[in-house]
């Protein structure tokens, strides 16, 4: 199982809106005689992979996968049957698919034909590989990692809506790293308005398009941003009220410049979220600024934190990260840290999801 989870990993960044999954065949006299991991959407899956190396030698076997085969037809056929035709006499995985189309079913076929099935061998592991995806399919929205650099002193900015540049170039490009693997940033329109930021991945590989998205409940977002001016990094959306929707006017101009306008049903951060969900969006990184992170802190959406901190010391005037909330890096779970430059990346859950 060690195995199939190192495999999954593999696929990091290029499978989503599907799960990270890997799977080892094994033969009743414990040689493995096939792998292989679901390297992108669309493409076979991880059991296929495996069942295809291993051959006639499946017969009999058994496979080990990181996530309940799924027993439906989406943009490849099911794996139950494949797994079933091969004549694959066990199988041990991880966990049970949380999909509504599968959530045991793919359990229940295999063991109707013949097949046993040993379920939660590192489950907790296998979980923890696919945050988004459970994210996703238990609550609606994307798995929001909170990201922010922070000076020694806590402080974000220098000063209400002052752009203040505080990681080292070790500590950017670990970040720009991150990008590459996310479906989408988010900014609050303070942001945009303070940074002009084009929130592209750069220095790092990057498969598919990336979506940007900025919440901004009355569209103040310029047309002239820099965001609308980089559409081959990837699409924009821009999260908005019903009242500001009403005003067809300001959104115009932004959808001539390539935005996508999503309303949001309420003024919740959760809601604009769910909209986000809605369009299979599974991982999203929110940059903030203060306005955006409070709000997500205060909903209790935020399931990650990423602090960079930096040796720079703002003072009392500085803006602090989630200003009079109660918030601690000390009491984030499976806490990282880990130095970058003269910088150090602090980085766990908040909570999870599975």
């Amino acid at each position: 199982m060690e195995r199939a989870l190192f495999h999954a990993a593999r696929g990091r960044g290029r499978t989503s809106p599907n799960p990270l999954v890997g799977a080892v065949v094994v033969s009743p006299d414990g040689v493995i005689v096939g792998q292989g991991y679901h390297e992108r959407a669309g493409a076979p899956h991880a059991e296929a992979h495996a069942l295809a190396a291993a051959g006639a030698r499946a017969r009999g076997a058994t496979l080990y996968c990181t996530l309940e085969p799924c027993c439906h037809q989406g943009r490849t056929g099911p794996c139950v049957t494949r797994i079933v035709e091969a004549g694959i006499a066990r199988v041990v995985a991880s966990v049970e698919d949380p999909n509504p189309v599968v959530q045991g079913r793919g359990f229940a076929f295999l063991r109707a034909h013949g097949v046993a099935v040993q379920v939660g061998e590192a489950a907790e592991t296998a979980v923890a590989l696919n945050q988004p995806f459970f994210t996703l399919m238990h609550e609606g929205r994307p798995f929001v990692i909170l990201k922010a650099a922070t000076s020694l002193d806590g402080r974000i900015a220098e000063a209400p809506g002052r752009r203040t540049p505080l990681t080292s170039a070790a500590a950017t490009r670990h970040a720009h790293r991150v990008r590459a693997e996310v479906d989408a940033l988010a900014v609050g329109v303070g942001t945009i308005l303070s940074d002009d930021p084009e929130l592209t991945p750069r220095g790092a590989y990057r498969e598919r398009p990336l979506t940007r998205v900025v919440f901004d409940r009355r569209l103040r977002t310029p047309p002239q941003s820099r965001i609308l001016s980089t559409p081959d990094a990837g699409p924009v959306i821009i999260v908005t009220s019903v009242g500001a929707a009403a005003r067809a006017e300001l959104g115009t101009a932004l959808e001539a410049r390539g935005a996508e306008i999503v309303v949001a049903p309420d003024d919740t951060l959760r809601s604009a979220l769910r909209r986000l969900g809605e369009r299979q969006i599974g991982s999203l990184v929110l940059e903030g600024g203060a306005t955006v992170h409070a709000a997500a802190w205060d909903e209790n959406v935020v399931d990650y934190v990423r602090l960079y901190v930096t040796p720079h010391v703002l003072g009392d005037g500085g803006v602090p990260l989630l200003s009079g909330r109660r918030f601690s890096s000390a009491e984030l779970r499976d806490r990282r840290v880990q130095s970058l430059g003269p910088d150090t990346v602090i980085e766990g859950y908040v909570h999870r999801s599975g």
